[in-house]
């Protein structure tokens, strides 16, 4: 049976990629603010204008990819790559969701509104050329997740912890860096094909500098926890107890990337992983009952 144009739609929006928005509500939580039904609606509108801009930025890039997309065993079966979505009706639908997003951004603030447009610019820029400068292209990657903590913080007006802000690039450049890792595992000797940086990486490197990030991750992640100003603004020197999650997650994701998973994201491993789903939802409660109770 034929799909539909509005699945082909559906699908090249990747809702399941939407999970990374819920960064936005890191600075609400982080700011013990959770409660604050204001706030968190706020948050939540700021949560479904960044699922816009995100999916009208998946749009452009599958249409710009859609030569590279037809090796891949995974991309090459989105719609815009194999033909069955039109590269002009993903434009203008990304074009409709870009400037709905943004207008919809300038309802919740003028900052709220510059780091939109900000994410909106970085993630045009990535697809179009520094997704294939090495090294770049991670940095590029990580930005994004960076910008999603940032607006979180300004659409609700708490400051933004530069803890946060270090332990989200690490953890951000560490699934970027993990995400190149399959593509090799995936295409091989093909894998330059698919993107041009590809070619100037090699499994080796690649390895390495996984390890150095993991290793950066869980030394910050602990050392934040442990920080005086940390147990100050909390009143409780406990948040030491989630460093075995975090530890947990990234061990999780690396034995799944080195599986070979085809399918293996974050977005999927979050949703599909029981044991990662159980992690994150341990991780998550523990939080809870640590900042909140």
């Amino acid at each position: 049976m034929k799909a539909s144009l509005a699945e082909m739609l559906w699908i090249s929006v990747r809702p399941k990629h939407w999970i990374k928005n819920t960064l936005l509500f890191a600075a609400l939580v982080f700011a013990r603010e959770l409660g604050d039904m204001t706030l968190l609606a706020r948050a939540v509108a700021a949560f479904v204008v960044f699922c816009m801009l995100a999916s009208a930025s998946y749009l452009i890039n599958d249409v710009l990819d859609r030569q590279g997309d037809r090796i891949h065993p995974m991309k090459g079966s989105r719609p815009v790559a194999d033909g069955r979505l039109g590269a002009g009706t993903a434009l203008a639908v990304a074009v409709l969701l870009a400037v709905a997003g943004l207008w919809a951004a300038s309802t919740l603030g003028r900052a709220f509104a510059m780091v939109a447009a900000v994410f909106v610019v970085t993630h045009l820029l990535y697809s179009a050329f520094l997704q294939h400068v090495v090294i770049v292209d991670v940095f590029a990657l990580a930005a994004n997740y960076v910008l999603r903590v940032a607006a979180g913080a300004v659409v609700v007006n708490v400051p933004m912890s530069p803890w946060l802000v270090i332990c989200t690039l690490l953890l951000s450049l560490f699934l970027g860096l993990s995400a190149r890792s399959l593509d090799f595992k995936l295409l091989g000797e093909h894998a330059g094909a698919h993107r041009r940086s590809l070619a100037q990486y090699n499994p080796y490197l690649l390895d390495q500098m996984i390890a150095v990030i993991t290793s950066a991750i869980l030394i910050t992640y602990t050392l934040y926890t442990i920080a005086p100003e940390t147990a100050a603004k909390f009143e409780t020197d406990k948040l030491v107890l989630t460093v075995p999650f975090v530890l947990y997650g990234i061990f999780r994701y690396l034995y799944l990337l080195h599986r070979g998973d085809q399918r293996l994201s974050i977005e999927r491993a979050l949703v599909a992983d029981r044991p990662m789903l159980v992690n994150a939802a341990l991780y998550t409660l523990t939080i809870v009952l640590i900042v909140y109770v």
